[in-house]
């Protein structure tokens, strides 16, 4: 990660669970000098009722709590809070305890008495194990969703200027709505800000917002309380809750229902929240970044969208220039496009016609990144032959040199058959889904289905 991974470079949260107040104290001051914000309980109601309210990333839990086992809270605490990591402190150690606290899921071990540096130690291992585990998992999400966008390098004058104004955003703790056309990488930016922030070792955590049913919006954002409604069969932690001390980016945030809607608003006037079914208040570190394609203005006006949550989401917007508004970039995007699927697809040596290139350059791209990369990676796939010609895009262009045979030339000697082809190809290339493509053309799901495989493009 090419840094030191003490974790005074990392905020973090923690929890001391001890019956003995000096022995908190002390604890306390460790935890502090690490860059940590600390809890106590002396007791194991107390450590319940704290974690109710909070969320730790760390929480050093005593064996003994007067006439209590600490290994007897040790489950329901990782209930409560999976992912937290439970060091238990003792001073009855012995090999039989502590291997039970690690079968009961402790991931560590501190026998009394104990120095400074061997609690910082133990913090610190706790801390890079959870960031190394969560790194893991936000790049296996990329790898899923996002692995082949560029890194930012950009021959666009007006893209330059917009990553000038992005990156003195992401410095601060404000709220970032990012709005612009569908396909321009709103995600992607997303996480680029969240890199250039902060807290870039922050967890990441994404929640597309039109992907929630209206009955479980309020559960997946806030988490829910055993019994709270039919199927709430635990407690539930809530995206809010798991990007404690992070970024939350909710895409499509004009999609959130009203509830939603008013439960957003107050996390962000006063950074508290609830739990459905709860009446215990949480507070939250979290750093909010909201995208979305939509007119709000015309959702407020129509009263679909809260105007007091559209004000507080405003406070720094970002408008992501569309591709066709970035002509310098649209040929190195394809090549970009085209390294990483040709290695994905492992073929070799494929290379773009030069009429190809000149469609590509000529071509508006109204599905903007979306659309050039569903674009390269269907040719990259189907081209029977190492060049890539317009066609294999889905491109349909008006040539000025007409007859040279590599690409259909509207007006020309070609059949309604092959125009209904590549028009096909391209809007399906471009459309975020094969519903959406259906759409566009005019026609039923099925139908496109069956012109698809007529035309050898399923």
């Amino acid at each position: 990660m090419g840094r030191d991974m003490r974790t005074s470079s990392l905020p973090f949260t923690a929890l001391v669970v001890d019956d003995d107040p000096s022995i908190r104290q002390s604890l306390r001051l460790c935890i502090e000098s690490e860059n940590g914000r600390v809890h106590q309980a002396g007791t194991a109601s107390g450590c319940l009722d704290a974690l109710d309210r909070s969320r730790f990333d760390v929480i050093l839990l005593d064996l003994w709590l007067g006439s209590d086992s600490g290994l007897n809270v040790l489950p329901e605490i990782l209930r409560r809070q999976p992912g937290s990591g439970v060091i238990v402190v003792t001073a009855y150690a012995t090999y039989e305890s502590a291997v039970e606290a690690m079968r009961l899921g402790a991931v560590d071990y501190l026998p009394k008495p104990f120095t400074p540096e061997q609690v910082r130690t133990s913090i610190r291992r706790v801390i890079t194990t959870g960031l190394l585990r969560r790194q893991f998992n936000e790049l296996q999400d990329r790898l899923n969703e996002t692995e082949s966008e560029n890194s930012f390098e950009t021959c666009s004058p007006v893209y330059a200027a917009f990553l000038q104004t992005a990156v003195r955003a992401a410095a601060s703790n404000a709220v970032v709505l990012l709005r612009g056309e569908s396909g321009t990488g709103k995600t992607v930016l997303a996480r680029w800000i969240r890199k250039h922030s902060l807290r870039p070792d922050g967890p990441f955590v994404t929640v597309h917002c039109p992907m929630l049913s209206n009955e479980l919006m309020a559960s997946v954002l806030f988490g829910h309380k055993k019994g709270a409604f039919t199927g709430a069969v635990t407690d539930a932690v809530g995206k809010v809750e798991e990007a404690e001390n992070g970024t939350l980016f909710l895409d499509e945030v004009g999609d959130l229902n009203a509830d939603a809607q008013a439960r957003v608003l107050r996390f962000l006037n006063d950074r508290t929240y609830e739990r459905v079914g709860e009446a215990k208040e949480r507070r939250g570190n979290v750093r909010l970044i909201a995208a979305t394609n939509r007119a709000l203005e015309e959702d407020v006006r129509a009263g679909r969208f809260r105007e007091d949550l559209f004000f507080r989401l405003n406070v720094i917007t970002l408008i992501v220039p569309a591709l066709r508004d970035r002509p310098e970039d649209v040929l190195p995007m394809a090549h970009h496009y085209l390294s990483y699927f040709e290695r994905r697809q492992g073929r070799r040596n494929l290379i773009f016609s030069n009429s190809c290139e000149t469609a590509i350059k000529a071509h508006t791209w109204p599905g903007n990144l979306r659309e050039l990369r569903n674009a390269v990676e269907r040719a990259t796939i189907l081209c029977p032959s190492s060049v890539i010609e317009a066609h294999d895009l889905g491109l349909v262009w008006r040539s000025a040199h007409p007859g040279q045979g590599d690409e259909l030339v509207l007006g020309g000697d070609v059949s309604l058959r092959e125009i209904e082809r590549e028009h096909i190809a391209r809007v399906v290339a471009r459309a975020g889904s094969f519903e959406a493509a259906a759409r566009i053309l005019g026609i039923n799901s099925t139908t496109l289905q069956r012109k698809r495989k007529r035309y050898g493009l399923s």
